[in-house]
């Protein structure tokens, strides 16, 4: 992968697929942009791994439209333009219908998708601001697979995760013109800090089973697939889906 001098922006680049992105990108030549929303001493310790640079930690809550604004107009500012930004961070907030008394159930949607849908939309137009002045760009969505399959225990997550796959398909079609290319990569469960609670509890051979490799994915696969989309030459594949969850689910 070839990302010399390119200026590349990873939301919740502090931990587990945004680390590996971060780092990977910056192997690859990349200038990073590592953004946290409250754990700064994470975002730094992802700094101080990356080689090369000159690189940077931001801060923004993704639910704060002009704090979103603000980061990536930054950014671009201070690194001197936008090459590749990739929507990474999310939330999972556990809400079983059956369970969770009405309120609960509100403030769960609503804060899920304030951080998995409405800001990374709020980044994409932010981001398209300064790419399209430049004549290219490349977006980056991390979906998942319950986007398809369904999250009975986080419905919010399923829907916030299929939002981003049909606005990651509707951006392609409208960045296109621009020389902007926009992607999504869904993947099953990953060993990340989210996951854990899963994958050490009476669930996790269960997990690990559904996959016929009989393991989950690690954050560099993630990275690696992400990457491969965002990088120069991958321009026709816009509009992709693709998929990375170890054949855990197979949709048509």
């Amino acid at each position: 992968m070839n990302f010399q001098d390119e200026v590349v922006l990873v939301t919740g680049g502090s931990r587990g697929i945004g680390r590996a992105i971060a780092k990977m990108a910056a192997e690859a030549g990349g200038r990073v942009a590592v953004h946290y929303g409250r754990d700064k001493a994470a975002a730094e310790t992802t700094l101080a791994a990356l080689p090369g640079g000159p690189h940077e930690v931001v801060q923004a809550e993704l639910a704060d439209p002009d704090a979103v604004r603000g980061m990536v107009d930054g950014v671009s500012s201070r690194m001197g333009r936008l090459d590749v930004v990739v929507n990474n961070a999310g939330i999972w907030i556990e809400h079983k219908i059956a369970d969770v008394d009405y309120k609960s159930w509100q403030t769960a949607w609503k804060d899920t998708l304030d951080v998995n849908l409405v800001g990374p939309a709020n980044v994409c137009w932010a981001a398209a601001q300064q790419m399209i002045p430049q004549g290219r760009g490349r977006i980056v969505c991390v979906s998942s697979r319950g986007a398809f399959r369904g999250e009975p225990e986080g419905p919010a997550y399923g829907a916030s995760k299929a939002g981003l796959n049909a606005m990651s398909q509707s951006l392609a079609k409208a960045l296109g013109p621009h020389g902007i290319s926009v992607y999504a990569v869904a993947p099953g469960f990953v060993e990340t800090d989210m996951a854990i609670p899963f994958l050490e509890g009476p669930a996790g051979d269960a997990i690990r089973a559904q996959s016929p490799l009989g393991r989950v994915a690690k954050p560099a696969e993630v990275a690696r697939a992400v990457l491969v989309l965002a990088e120069r030459g991958s321009e026709f594949l816009t509009g992709t889906i693709v998929d990375v969850n170890g054949a855990s689910y197979l949709r048509s």
